[in-house]
């Protein structure tokens, strides 16, 4: 019975001893480690939560130590908010005693909502301090936003928590039509270079109308919205060629999703939708990325679509999807697309001259360009693509073949290919692929020769002489200036880009 009650009071002396250390500390003394001095936020716009970041803070003493406050120094006033180590504080801005154990670490996890007013005027950061102790043991980690103004267009809001909504394809979605004589932001069918936009819902241009958009405006799309041009209605983007990094003079379509994360993933948003019976469209350097379908051609009036010096990247299906579309594309690069690059069906009337299609889409087995004159389904219906004409152009990528032709022979399929590069690996046994013995179909073609683009994961195209594009071009279609303005020669090469010197 003795060894029975020794061994109980070890076991509580264990017990106790082992319980000591989560209960004993000392106070911190200002000798804190931080995984960064300055936390940088990266851009938002006014009154838009920012993504989370994260900040760690290192004890390596060998005591379990006690902080008396973590807190930000704009206090409860402040536009940051904190978790620490999971926990919410006073608001997410104010922590008291807070324990750190001997060689541990904390989270602290920081989001903002600020106003273009709650920022620096001279430069629109919006700046805060995460404050550890006080006196002569504080220490301090740097908080830095810059925020964005903004032109926010979006769908009304009902009392009844309903919103407004437009009709695609005879089915609403929440949306609104841009208002020329808008009470709050005037013209909403012209969109300048003085402030970016961001669109909630799909964007409707109404009937008869036509939206124009300046060289240098930036329009950044919400999840789940877009532009949908209407029955006689007209899309015009106005861009010029830039001379800095900066594509002063382009415009530029993407995600309201502004951190370098998001930078190039596809599918944060849908479409620019251009209806059956819009008219008259013109786009001129044009930078889209990021979408779903960048541009969902729905079939127009007779008019062509004019198309130039424009880029399509990172399309979670399309770059560009046409069904019974009339397109002239000069000085188009399209690139990373889950289905397609260039996706015409359902026949239409398209050329192409100097274009570069590739497609390095990681999965499946997605092309470059795909033809064809029919819409699938339990019966096949069939439209004629009375043109598919392609000069000069570049149709590559990552997979074995990125060049598809889809022929019913209930309608036409005319096509013809001329001085091409084309990347087709599999064996020609298919007598729609015949590529040096067809010339109905293909001219000049060039087949498998690797173009040797600068950086294709950057979606840089450009070529220098190496390239197995490099003065392989017929100058009957040249067109004198490529996608950054720079001069064509004889013969010119083929795609959108004129060799040149890579960067150092």
């Amino acid at each position: 019975m003795r060894h029975y009650f020794v061994l109980f009071i070890l076991g509580i002396l264990l017990a106790t001893s082992s319980c000591r250390t989560d209960f004993d500390t000392v106070a911190s003394n200002g000798d804190l480690k931080f995984s960064k001095d300055t936390v940088y936020l990266d851009t938002v716009f006014k009154n838009i939560g920012s993504s989370t970041y994260n900040l760690k803070v290192y004890n390596h003493s060998k005591n379990d130590i006690n902080i008396p406050v973590i807190q930000l120094k704009n206090g409860l006033s402040s536009k940051y908010r904190m978790t620490v180590d999971g926990m919410t504080g006073n608001n997410g801005k104010i922590f008291n005693d807070v324990t750190l154990l001997a060689k541990d670490s904390l989270y602290i996890f920081i989001e903002t909502t600020a106003d273009i007013t709650d920022a620096d005027p001279t430069d629109f950061l919006y700046t805060d301090e995460i404050q550890f102790d006080s006196g002569t043991n504080l220490q301090k980690v740097a908080l830095v936003t810059l925020i964005q103004d903004a032109v926010f267009l979006y769908p009304k809001q009902f009392s009844d928590g309903t919103s407004e909504t437009i009709q695609i394809d005879d089915k609403p979605v929440d949306g609104f039509y841009l208002d020329e004589n808008d009470a709050v932001n005037g013209n909403e069918l012209l969109f300048t270079n003085q402030k970016p936009y961001v669109i909630y819902g799909y964007a409707g241009v109404p009937e008869n109308k036509t939206v124009v958009f300046e060289a240098g405006a930036r329009v950044h799309f919400h999840a789940d919205s877009g532009l949908l041009v209407s029955k006689n209605a007209s899309l015009q983007i106005n861009g010029t060629v830039s001379t800095t990094e900066k594509l002063e003079n382009e415009v530029i379509f993407e995600g309201d999703r502004l951190e370098p994360d998001f930078s190039d993933v596809p599918g944060q948003w849908n479409s620019i939708i251009l209806t059956n019976e819009s008219t008259n469209h013109l786009i001129n350097h044009l930078t889209l990325k990021n979408a779903k379908i960048g541009l969902s051609i729905q079939g127009q009036d007779a008019t062509t679509i004019q198309l130039k010096n424009t880029q399509i990247y990172n399309c979670s299906e399309y770059g560009i999807l046409a069904k019974n579309g009339h397109i002239n594309g000069e000085n188009l690069v399209i690139n990373y697309s889950g289905l397609a690059g260039l996706s015409c069906v359902y026949g239409g009337n398209y050329m192409f001259t100097h274009c570069t299609f590739n497609n390095n889409w990681s999965g499946g087995e997605p092309v470059a360009v795909n033809l064809s004159n029919s819409l699938t389904g339990a019966t096949p219906e069939t439209n004629g693509l009375t043109q598919a004409t392609f000069n000069n152009c570049i149709i590559y990528g990552s997979n074995t073949n990125e060049f598809n032709l889809d022929k019913n022979t209930n309608a036409a399929f005319v096509y013809q290919l001329n001085n091409c590069l084309i990347k087709f690996r599999s064996s020609n046994a298919n007598p729609d692929y015949q590529f040096s013995t067809d010339p109905t179909h293909y001219n000049q073609i060039i087949l498998n020769q690797d173009p040797k683009f600068y950086k294709v994961s950057q979606n840089k195209f450009n070529i220098d002489n190496t390239s197995g594009a490099f003065a392989k071009g017929n100058q009957t279609y040249s067109i004198p200036l490529d996608i950054i303005g720079s001069t064509r020669t004889s013969p010119p090469d083929l795609g959108a880009y004129q060799s040149a010197a890579f960067p150092k």
